[in-house]
């Protein structure tokens, strides 16, 4: 796909859409590169903006042509003094993609998956929320797209321009500035974080940023400025607006960026002020409550010490009821947007938790199976009072996978915290996780190999989501068969969230002196020094993967004197050419070789110990998914040497807990 804008005669080209799915004359919808901000797609419906995408910086000029490659394919900008010009291309050896502007206005780039035979989406230019639309909340309006439902949000130092339409949901009159600039006295500038910049930006090239702040205080009609130093080649860091400022978005991308709008010196003033009043009236008030508030729980805690003290029993258990009680209080407060259960009501769903409820038992807690008051099928993870699972972890499983939807991750339906009791409430998976089923003696018989293939993608499709398009990038840490759940038609879904990580901005990996884990999912740099990234989740994955087609354990497998693990035993019959020996013999006959060995394949790759060297999961998931991709040769696995070549390291201390490691040996537990 080739799009171009003449700079000098302003002609574009453009890609028209179809006015139907099945009717190929011209839609309504056209896409190119915007003539009034040249560094920018913009969607047309008709001749008013519909979409607009983001203003790209790295474009390189005097012809000189930049690319960014994916997995896919290459997205080249060339710009010349004389036009600018915007193409989608392919590598030699890539499989087919097309890119296409569909008759609902949305650009969407497909991939041709030859073993099914049909087109399958990549990706498109942008999703339904409103906030997609071109100027959905009106001059100086913000749409929120962090909210459900997305709203609109007028800037500080701007009110509703139509009050009563705003107040009934219609967002386009947008906003109106409160106090007026004076040029005379000093502006000042309010910074918003993460924005979709507004349209109608204006270049000012390659200044430092206190030079492009000055510039827009220069100028009595600037109303906004931004600045992003990324390189030294990039074509702009510095962007001013002129006038409104409209298709305003705040977003979780990690890719936008910070926009800074001009204010009067008073409502800069205003803010300051209004914040420190606001603070001390706060201290004022707050102080005689939390002083009275601390003499009652005192004086109650001392009375029910008195009563325990008099009946017999241990005054510590008082106090911990107490401490536990403020922790309940305290979690409370957090932005959680799940409902909160009550302890009876679950007792009651568990039949008191009863042991013909219990689903099974792990590091964290058991698990049981429940009926709700409204008939529905639950789980219950009721956490071990003695579990490494604190009040943290459990508040990040919470907060964290209630924002998580996708079909490949497990449900959270709610949580309920009451003295020293933490659980969490999922949907039930009647086929419990894959662990029951795949090291199983006869269980794993029911897993033939189409079952197995599906439950791969599964996994594959939910860490991508993780990955790459939640609303969160998130790592998860802990990935392994018995955090694969499974549900009546043995649909995969990726579970336990307790030790999963954010990452922010961009961020590509973190470290900790904490390593937590499990013993042969680990990959060596988590395992050994504590850095962890998407690729430490590959690792994990890989090892996954080579368990499913064999149909035993990574860790204690040790089918031969070279090999001290599965990844090492997979590794051998490999590089010997027998790659399909490593399959689970009672999968029976039905099997497809070239999706077994694929999966090998995908498998080792995953596995190698650089994590440069592993492919990400958007790869990960096209390589599943495409019979004509050529895959790298992989390296030897990590964790795969022989047990004689770490023999001089057997002095050095290790100490292990349940699902906490600290490793200081080069070999898997």
């Amino acid at each position: 796909m080739k799009l171009s804008l003449n700079l000098k005669s302003g002609q574009i080209i453009r890609v028209l859409s179809w006015k139907d799915v099945d009717d190929p004359t011209p839609g309504e919808f056209s896409v190119g590169i915007d003539p009034q901000t040249p560094r920018q797609l913009v969607v047309w419906r008709g001749s008013k903006p519909y979409w607009r995408g983001d203003v790209w910086q790295q474009v390189v000029s005097s012809g000189v042509v930049q690319s960014s490659q994916s997995y896919v394919g290459f997205r080249t900008i060339i710009e010349t003094k004389e036009d600018i010009s915007y193409l989608l291309t392919t590598s030699e050896n890539s499989f087919m993609i097309r890119a296409e502007l569909t008759p609902t206005g949305k650009i969407e780039v497909l991939s041709w998956v030859e073993n099914s035979q049909k087109w399958i989406l990549l990706g498109s230019s942008h999703g339904n929320n409103n906030c997609s639309f071109y100027g959905w909340c009106g001059p100086y309006g913000s749409c929120d797209q962090t909210s459900l439902p997305t709203v609109c949000k007028c800037l500080k130092g701007f009110r509703p321009q139509f009050q009563k339409e705003w107040e009934m949901g219609n967002w386009s009159g947008g906003c109106v500035r409160q106090v007026s600039f004076d040029c005379v006295k000093r502006d000042g500038f309010h910074t918003l974080k993460r924005m979709k910049l507004p349209d109608r930006s204006i270049s000012l090239g390659n200044i430092s940023v206190e030079a492009c702040a000055s510039e827009c205080l220069r100028n009595c009609s600037c109303t906004a400025y931004s600045y992003k130093n990324i390189s030294d080649w990039a074509t702009w860091k510095c962007l001013i607006w002129v006038g409104e400022l409209i298709d305003l978005v705040e977003t979780y991308s990690d890719a936008e960026m910070d926009l800074n709008i001009r204010l009067a010196a008073s409502e800069l003033v205003e803010d300051a002020t209004g914040s420190s009043m606001k603070k001390r009236r706060v201290f004022t008030i707050v102080l005689p409550l939390v002083t009275t508030g601390m003499l009652i729980i005192c004086s109650v805690g001392y009375l029910l010490w008195k009563r325990h003290t008099k009946q017999g029993r241990n005054e510590e258990n008082v106090a911990l009821q107490l401490l536990h009680a403020c922790s309940a209080l305290d979690f409370q407060n957090e932005n959680i947007e799940l409902p909160l259960f009550t302890f009876d009501s679950i007792e009651a769903a568990t039949n008191n938790f009863s042991e013909t409820n219990k689903l099974g038992e792990g590091g964290f807690g058991a698990v049981y199976q429940g009926n709700s008051s409204q008939g529905l099928e639950i789980a219950v993870k009721r956490l071990s009072k003695n579990s490494v699972q604190g009040q943290q972890e459990f508040k990040n499983e919470v907060q964290l996978i209630a924002k998580l939807q996708h079909k490949n991750l497990v449900r959270l339906l709610g949580w309920c915290i009451q003295g020293e009791e933490k659980i969490l409430i999922y949907e039930f998976m009647p086929n419990k996780s894959l662990d029951k089923f795949l090291f199983h003696a006869t269980q794993r018989t029911l897993l033939d190999w189409s079952k197995r293939f599906h439950i791969v993608q599964g996994v594959a499709q939910g860490l991508h989501y993780l990955h790459h398009y939640s609303r969160l990038r998130v790592i998860h840490r802990d990935l392994k068969a018995s955090n694969i759940l499974l549900d009546g038609s043995m649909n995969a879904k990726i579970s336990d969230f307790g030790l999963a990580r954010i990452f922010d901005g961009k961020q590509t990996e973190a470290n900790t002196n904490k390593v937590m884990g499990t013993y042969g999912y680990m990959s060596p740099e988590y395992a050994m020094d504590g850095f962890f990234s998407e690729k430490s989740d590959v690792y994990s994955f890989g090892v996954l993967v080579l368990e499913v087609v064999s149909g035993k354990k990574n860790t204690g497998f040790y089918p031969t004197k070279y090999s001290i693990n599965l990844l090492g035993y997979a590794w051998q019959l490999w590089i010997e050419n027998r790659g399909m020996d490593l399959i689970d013999p009672l999968m029976g006959d039905c099997l497809v070789a070239r999706e077994v060995m694929k999966c090998i394949h995908i498998g080792l790759l995953c596995v190698q110990e650089d994590p440069a060297d592993r492919p990400n999961m958007s790869s990960i998931v096209f390589m599943l998914g495409n019979e004509t991709t050529n895959l790298p040769s992989p390296k030897q696995p990590a964790f795969a040497t022989s047990r004689c070549h770490v023999h001089s390291l057997r002095d050095v201390s290790s100490h292990s807990s349940v699902n906490v490691v600290t490793v200081s040996v080069v070999e898997p537990r």
